[in-house]
């Protein structure tokens, strides 16, 4: 299966404020949730695969309640995926295509999403350096999602490094791909 990374399609935030809003409205009467656009869509200017990632960030002790809110308006709960801390759904329909995650506070998952948000979002020279790198993983007609993510790391990691995440955390993040950079060259940036 190829990568697509498209050009940044300004129409990606109010494709977020729609889903957004129907997510909001189901936690109304639940815990307090903050609704976070995440992801590369989320940053004006980058290339990125066309689908919306978004965080549901609540309470550590609120997410068996945001697990059901959501699944009340019809996101169906595919469980952690191996990831502490962070519920996986799959959308009711395919429009717009997203990602949607439950996540408990505070946790590196989440710090890590935010974190490379708002560094791309202030780095004009980042987010065209990570663009680079995610168009050229992209040309590879040959490429898979594994080495697609490992191929990005080391470009991230210079992202991560003007966050507010310690260096431990960094290597942390990036030991998350150590076994799909095991056959992964450096991009060419």
């Amino acid at each position: 299966m190829t990568v697509e990374v498209r050009a940044y399609d300004p129409a990606w935030p109010a494709l977020f404020a729609e889903v957004a809003a129907t997510l909001r409205a189901a936690l109304a009467d639940g815990p307090e949730a903050s609704v976070e656009h995440v992801g590369s869509t989320s940053v004006p200017g980058l290339a990125a695969k066309p689908v919306l990632d978004i965080d549901v960030i609540v309470a550590p002790d609120d997410v068996p309640a945001a697990v059901s809110a959501l699944e009340s308006v019809g996101y169906r709960h595919r469980g952690d995926l191996g990831v502490l801390g962070r519920e996986a759904f799959q959308a009711p329909d395919d429009d717009p295509r997203r990602h949607v995650y439950v996540c408990a506070a505070g946790t590196l998952n989440v710090r890590n999403h935010l974190a490379v948000r708002d560094v791309l979002r202030r780095h004009d020279d980042l987010r065209d350096e990570y663009a680079a790198v995610k168009l050229a993983l992209a040309a590879d007609p040959a490429m898979d999602i594994d080495t697609y993510i490992a191929g990005k790391s080391d470009v991230l990691q210079k992202v991560l490094a003007l966050s507010d995440l310690t260096d431990a955390e960094r290597r942390q993040i990036l030991s998350l791909n150590d076994g799909r950079r095991l056959n992964v060259t450096k991009p060419c940036t």
